[in-house]
């Protein structure tokens, strides 16, 4: 009982808590993106940007407030930023859906080439953050960083692993609690969310119900720069923020997207913790808890280690193409690709 709880803490150290933080973050994600997909009908390529846009915001929040002397106590002083974050984010949205996306939208152009403007709006918004921020790590938490201590846990239980939970990794799961709860909450039971799942079911007889399709957009972009800026604070906080790290991000949170179903909210979430176990799973080194779960003799000599951690997004696209070879619409029946 003593090797299967050491086994089970490691796991719980390495794979579980870590996948599961990930994995809200990768849902919030992937919620903006299938709320864009659903409503505005294109695939956004800025969407990983507009996560790092929103974080580099936020940074600079912190900064200045704790420049004047302004913390959260044991709270990262961030979450106090994150509101102005939003803000300007959504600002910056709707500015750029006014400059760049209204005039498509109005041509009635094809989604193709809505991605393609999307994907010179991604690349404007990655200099844009880069020459603001710069390209090096920057690391913003603050406050209290554990909640449990390993050393205190192994003390405390006489095991010889010790159970490490830092703050940032709470903070993330039951801020995507909290946000989800609130999203669902505002598509089901609001005017405005209801109008926007009619606009999204059939555009043509939500027209001729007489929703205004603009307040619609506004909306979607408004609820995208929050889902993008608390994703990616979320995300930097637990491990910290570098510009092109988000860019990355992308090809994950499209998958858990596409995996869920596009178009399909619960899709996304289901999608999103899929696609963090695999990553986590399949780029983690077993041998430790094998050692701990293994009778003796037994122990593997090697690593048991699917895929190197440098091969991590090779999983996202893995699942990615599969999904949309065998079930284009997803696990939880989206719409098709």
């Amino acid at each position: 009982m003593h090797d299967f709880l050491n086994g089970l803490v490691v796991l719980l150290n390495y794979v579980i808590i870590p996948a599961t933080a990930y994995g809200s973050q990768l849902a919030l994600g992937a919620l903006g993106v299938t709320l864009v997909y659903g409503i505005l009908r294109f695939s956004n390529f800025a969407h990983g940007d507009t996560m790092a846009f929103g974080t580099m915001v936020t940074i600079l929040f912190t900064w200045l407030f704790q420049s004047w002397g302004i913390s959260f106590g044991p709270l990262p002083t961030a979450l106090l930023a994150m509101p102005l974050g939003i803000i300007v984010t959504a600002l910056f949205l709707l500015g750029t859906d006014r400059v760049v996306y209204r005039f498509y939208r109005k041509q009635k152009a094809a989604p193709v080439i809505l991605v393609i403007v999307s994907m010179g709006v991604m690349f404007i918004m990655n200099g844009l953050v880069r020459f603001i921020i710069g390209t090096g790590e920057q690391n913003f938490n603050d406050g209290t960083r554990v909640i449990i201590n390993p050393f205190a846990f192994k003390d405390a239980t006489g095991l010889d692993q010790g159970l490490a939970l830092r703050t940032t990794q709470v903070i993330t799961v039951v801020t995507a609690v909290i946000v989800v709860a609130a999203l669902f909450w505002f598509l089901n039971r609001t005017r405005s969310g209801k109008s926007m799942r009619a606009f999204s079911d059939n555009e043509d007889l939500a027209l001729l119900s007489g929703i205004n399709p603009e307040r619609v957009v506004t909306i979607t972009w408004i609820l995208v720069a929050i889902l993008t800026t608390v994703a990616g604070v979320l995300y930097g906080l637990d491990k910290s923020f570098k510009p092109f790290t988000y860019f990355q991000l992308l090809l994950p949170i499209f998958a858990s997207a596409v995996v869920g179903g596009l178009g399909n909210p619960l899709g996304a979430i289901g999608g999103g913790f899929l696609v963090a176990y695999s990553e986590v799973a399949v780029t983690y080194a077993f041998k430790l808890v094998l050692k701990y779960w293994l009778p003796a003799g037994l122990e593997p000599s090697g690593l048991v280690q699917l895929m190197g951690t440098d091969y991590k997004y090779a999983v996202s696209f893995a699942i990615l193409i599969i999904v949309l070879l065998f079930k284009p619409t997803g696990l939880f029946k989206g719409k098709s690709v």
